[in-house]
């Protein structure tokens, strides 16, 4: 048995993924987490499983194989424990994306072609096939495409469910406890330091999502990881109102964006409970928790364009996060050239809920010195955006 003691800096999605395929595998793992299991970034999202929102590259490379392992992990959790899987909510509903312009219906129609080409399930609609299957939706629609292998998760559940099945598989958690520091020898990194104490390590893995660029800094060798706001409306239930997840060709867009200014789209989907969450925003201020009226009327605007039937949807809560941005948009994955024994597996942004069981799997394969399921050379610690 591999008795590598490992230790997941974040208990998130990305370390709870990271935590059960390492455990799985025989390592020893430790996971560390300052707070509790998904309290931060993870419980802020909106559960997003998608393809739909990512061009030809690694990042839609990394979606594929975190859409194909999704049901495989859950199947394997359900086995053990049925109600922890059950608790993730996983629903294959598919996504619909739409646009309202004709600029933006080229610029879709573009897009999902090269999506189809490298592989992507891209299903252009008619404006019939588009009534059908979402009535509520606006009929001022120029171009449509669903993508069946879009899913949702509920994040927390799922975070949970991976969490539970690593500690199952021997991994210990550690929560309340921060990470201070860093313990090296002849340009190693051996442990880390946490309040009163060292927790040695083989390896260690930095998944603490917007607070990555903090966690690598005090391990001395920082990346350039920083939080990016989301917020999202959460309506009282309306079941059967929206049926996918649907969202305008806009959305892209703002993702993909470098302004550290507001960024809003449309994206509507229900949850399993019938309650309907309306994103999406994308701004740079912090850490700054406020949550600002304006940025909700720009996001409740624009959906309304979507559905108009939401006017009269009562709005029972409103939450917001933060993202852990990279500049160039893809995550850090692999061990740090500068510090050995460091290794990062953060910087996915908004798509972390998603990627997380791949970057866990890529992960896994890279430690253990196995070909790893696609080419990872896009998201090296060492390129321009990540290392000043």
């Amino acid at each position: 048995m591999n008795r590598t003691r490992v230790v997941v800096i974040g208990a998130g999605i990305v370390g709870a993924a990271c935590a059960r395929e390492l455990a799985s595998a025989g390592f020893d793992v430790v996971v560390i987490d300052r707070g509790r299991p998904a309290g931060g970034t993870t419980s802020h999202g909106e559960g997003n499983v998608l393809v739909s929102d990512k061009g030809p590259g690694a990042e839609l490379a990394l979606a594929q194989l975190s859409a194909r392992l999704w049901p495989r992990l859950l199947a394997e959790i359900a086995d053990a424990d049925p109600r922890a899987a059950a608790a993730t909510e996983y629903d294959a509903k598919g996504g619909i994306v739409v646009a309202t312009t004709e600029a933006g219906a080229s610029a879709l129609t573009a897009f999902a072609a090269g999506q189809a080409a490298a592989g992507v399930r891209a299903e252009p609609l008619s404006a019939a096939e588009v009534a059908a299957a979402e009535p509520a939706l606006t009929r001022e629609v120029t171009a449509a495409v669903r993508y069946p292998d879009d899913a949702q998760v509920q994040p927390a559940g799922a975070a949970l469910a991976l969490l539970g099945s690593a500690l199952a598989n021997g991994a210990r958690l550690r929560t309340d406890t921060e990470v201070t520091g860093a313990v090296v020898r002849a340009d190693r990194l051996t442990g880390v330091r946490v309040p009163g104490e060292v927790v040695e390590a083989d390896v260690v893995v930095n998944a603490a999502g917007p607070w990555s660029g903090l966690v690598s800094a005090r391990l001395g060798a920082p990346i350039a990881v920083r939080p990016r706001r989301g917020e999202v409306l959460v309506t009282t239930p309306m079941p059967g109102v929206v049926r996918h997840k649907v969202y305008d060709a806009d959305y892209v867009g703002a993702v993909g964006t470098g302004s550290g200014e507001l960024q809003t789209s449309a994206v509507v989907e229900s949850t399993r409970g019938g309650t309907v969450l309306i994103g999406s925003s994308r701004r740079r201020v912090g850490f700054d928790d406020a949550i600002r009226p304006e940025v909700l009327g720009a996001i409740a605007a624009k959906a309304l364009r979507l559905f108009p039937a939401l006017a009269d949807a009562a709005v029972m809560r409103a939450y917001g996060g933060f993202r852990p941005y990279v500049d160039d948009h893809l995550p850090v994955l692999g061990e740090d050239p500068r510090l050995e024994n460091l290794w990062h597996a953060t910087g996915h942004e908004g798509a972390g809920i998603g990627l997380s069981v791949g970057t866990a799997r890529l992960l896994r394969e890279l430690l253990t010195g196995q070909e790893p399921s696609m080419p990872v050379g896009e998201f090296t610690v060492d390129r321009p955006a990540v290392v000043a």
